[in-house]
Order: C-alpha cells, then structure tokens, then sequence
C-alpha cells in the first residue's frame, strides 16, 4: 500500500528531529562529559535531513528529477495536438538545452517551424539534427524541402540525392566502397 502525502510529512518531521539529535550530540557530549565526541554525529545529521526534504517533497506531490526528453517531446506533441504550436516550439527549444544532443527534438521543433514558415530557422534545426545523426535520410528530405522553398535548388538537389543514397545502403547494406 503506498503512503499517504500526510505520512510522507510525519516520516519528514521524524527524519529532521532525528537531524537535530544527531547534531546536537558533540554538543551534549561535550557539556556532559567534557569532551567533543561522536564524530560521526555531522555526517549522520546530514543524512537524516537529506531524508527529511526528500520525504517533505514526497508530501507535496511533486516529481523529482530532471525532466526526460522524450517526456518532453511527448508534451510538445500534445501541444501542437490542441493546437499551441509557439508553446510547443517553446518546450522543444527547453528540451534542447536540457539535452542538446536529442536530435529528435531538433527535427521536431524543425518541422513545425517549418509548417510556420520560418525556413531559416527550420534550417539551422535540420542541419543540427544531421550533424548529431548523419545517417538519418528522413532529415536530408526534410532539409532538401527547407532548401527548396528558399529557392536554393541546388542544395535541395545535394540533400535529396544524399537521402537517397542512404535509402538505397540501408535497403541493399553496406557495399564495398563503405570498407575501404
């Protein structure tokens, strides 16, 4: 049975009372015996407050840790689900600092910057999103329509001849040419 947020906050005062005895043992020590004693008494008060806030948090009904990017990436799509593409866009950009080697992100917030029609930075995302996985060709695709929409034919052309050479290893496996 799990607990209760109310005995997540008794369990969090007992553990910070249990904080206090211990600190306070050198203290009584030494004014009782007239020595410093119990040295390990700071380490293990350290140790019961650490407890304590833990279980305080538990109280409160709040998570902790640090936020996953695919939970993240999972709540940008819900965004653009109900319509809050800027706010998705937002969350994807935090999902990025948190983690700026999530090349998915940067696809994604890619791709809805480009449905808004902001090619330039569509562009920069997509040309991160390869440089971290070069050997997804979806990315090449998708830079190749960026390239074509700002009129650089050329580039839509290399990128698109790119994901297509990938399509075909992938389809048919490495060749000889990938070992030497």
């Amino acid at each position: 049975m799990a607990a209760s947020k109310g005995e997540f906050k008794k369990w969090s005062r007992t553990a910070a009372a249990i904080g206090v005895l211990f600190a306070s043992l050198p203290v009584a020590s030494r004014l009782l015996l007239g020595v410093w004693g119990f040295p390990q008494a700071a380490g293990m008060s350290v140790i019961s407050f650490t407890v304590a806030i833990y279980l305080y948090a538990r109280s409160l009904g709040r998570r902790l840790g640090i936020p996953d990017g695919a939970a993240m990436l999972d709540r940008a799509q819900r965004l653009v689900s109900s319509g809050k593409v800027r706010k998705a866009i937002s969350v994807l950009t935090q999902t990025i600092r948190l983690d700026p080697n999530l090349w998915q992100a940067y696809e994604y917030r890619g791709r809805l910057r480009f449905r808004e029609g902001d090619y330039w930075e569509a562009l920069k995302d997509f040309s991160e999103a390869i440089r971290l996985a070069p050997e997804e060709r979806h990315l090449y695709f998708w830079r190749a329509q960026v390239y074509g929409n700002l009129g650089e034919n050329i580039l839509a052309q290399r990128d698109s001849e790119t994901a297509h050479r990938l399509e075909a290893r992938q389809t048919t496996g490495p060749t000889d040419a990938d070992y030497f």
